[in-house]
């Protein structure tokens, strides 16, 4: 029997944010161009794949809230840094599909109706930005850190690991996004590692130090071979609060 899972289930972060509450629907796109071969010794026409592109689009609803929909998504139209997105579906379990994605907000539109809740929509081109080996600019991946709180005492925290059943080749990138930061005294350090046989761990992505207190977000590429485990590591030097923390990693 095929497994499904339901969409209500689905968490969104967006920078430094979780979107979730704000955000009811999520369509992702990915393409590749074509170009035409064909010659007069066909009888069929004939492609080659070009250059990939992805697109991403949210929906939800407006609210003036401080950090809510209208003031993010205002920030983001023209911004000259790509916004980075996480979309955990069935959030909250490590190793569940993460939709990775680096892209820039074309259009932002509100509708009010007369007999129903104000409502947004946000189109979002997916782009590289620059971004070593990003092949589509948004990628599916493995949640590794679930967006939970954790508390100062809880580091250093190793948390479980995710078996891709075989190593890959061709390099990866993850995605750190800390909403909420309370951690006073120190900074707090999240990394992914790989491991050939889930006993041997080496760093893959060691993330930019969050410093105390800080709402943050990140996105790291790596090149080369990533070995067939993952899992997500943190420590801190804080002595008292705590943090939220999501990661994610999708492969090449």
């Amino acid at each position: 029997m095929p497994t499904f899972i339901h969409g209500k289930d689905s968490k969104v972060y967006l920078d430094e944010f979780d979107m979730t509450s704000y955000f009811n629907n999520v369509s992702t796109t990915q393409t590749n161009e074509t170009g035409e071969t064909t010659t007069y010794a066909d009888t069929n026409k004939a492609y080659i794949v070009g250059l990939a592109s992805s697109t991403l689009t949210l929906a939800g609803l407006w609210s003036q809230d401080t950090d809510g929909s209208d003031e993010e998504l205002q920030a983001l139209l023209g911004s000259a840094t790509s916004p980075i997105v996480t979309v955990a579906e069935k959030a909250g379990t490590i190793g569940n599909r993460a939709i990775l994605a680096k892209a820039d907000e074309l259009t932002y539109a509100v509708t009010t109706p007369v007999a129903d809740v104000a409502n947004i929509t946000a189109d979002f081109q997916c782009n590289t930005g620059g971004t070593s080996n990003l092949t589509y600019a948004m990628s599916a991946g493995v949640q590794l850190l679930i967006g939970a709180s954790s508390s100062y005492l809880d580091f250093p925290m190793t948390l479980a690991s995710v078996d891709n059943a075989a190593s890959s080749a061709n390099g990866g990138f993850g995605i750190l996004h800390v909403p909420t930061n309370t951690l006073a005294g120190g900074t707090t350090t999240f990394k992914i590692q790989h491991s050939a046989n889930d006993s041997t761990w080496a760093d893959l992505i060691s993330f930019t130090a969050v410093a105390a207190s800080t709402a943050t977000s990140q996105l790291s590429a790596v090149s080369g071979t990533v070995n067939r485990y993952l899992r997500a590591i943190g420590t801190t030097a804080g002595s008292s609060g705590s943090i939220t923390s999501m990661a994610s990693f999708a492969r090449f």
